[in-house]
């Protein structure tokens, strides 16, 4: 499999990044819903990592669909470069917070030299993401400061919904999209070809 974006790869990802951009500037909204919904409980900093995994799930998607190196990264990229310009209240710096999630997950893909796309690579790959963001919110969003047991909480629930939302649910999706046949120039859609001409055989 050659390492070199075509050109229909690079509108593919760009699509799936634009969509996904809009997607998580609405998600942005409906955290900051839970979040005042779980506040007067003192567990307020749930409202967001319940749903954390959303933000992650265009790079295991676009990976697991175009299976090139650098794609989980660039996809992620692209998709905060279009919520920023939507005029999320994040500013700019989630430009840089969509780059290192995207570097997490492109990390996992990267160990197995970008050839392992089943479901519990795809899932590591959410989990990895949900690290690497956990920690650079620790900084940037001043939960340093916060307990050690409300922390080790945080970063259990991020971890579970990066798995689920970006792993299982970013595989489904693709999945879906594959068996209705968009994606039958897409590395993808060339395996789900091949499985059903051996089941034909």
């Amino acid at each position: 499999m050659t390492k070199q974006w075509k050109l229909k790869e690079i509108v593919l990802m760009s699509i799936l990044g634009v969509v996904f951009g809009i997607i998580y500037l609405a998600f942005f909204l409906f955290g900051q819903g839970l979040r005042n919904i779980l506040a007067p409980f003192g567990l307020g900093p749930f409202g967001y990592e319940v749903i954390f995994g959303i933000w992650f799930i265009v790079s295991i998607l676009a990976a697991y669909i175009l299976r090139k190196p650098g794609v989980a990264f660039t996809a992620e990229v692209i998709a905060g470069v279009v919520e920023v310009l939507l005029g999320t209240a994040a500013g700019p710096a989630l430009i840089l917070a969509a780059a290192i999630q995207g570097l997490g997950a492109e990390l996992i893909f990267a160990l197995t030299k970008w050839r392992d796309y089943r479901l519990r690579i795809l899932v590591l790959s959410g989990m990895s993401a949900a690290v690497f963001s956990f920690v650079w919110n620790l900084y940037s969003s001043g939960n340093i400061a916060l307990g050690l047991e409300l922390l080790v909480g945080m970063l259990i629930v991020r971890l579970i919904s990066g798995a689920l939302l970006a792993g299982v649910v970013g595989k489904w999706i693709g999945d879906q999209l594959a068996q209705t046949g968009v994606l039958r120039g897409y590395a993808l859609g060339k395996e789900l070809q091949k499985k059903r001409e051996k089941g034909a055989a």
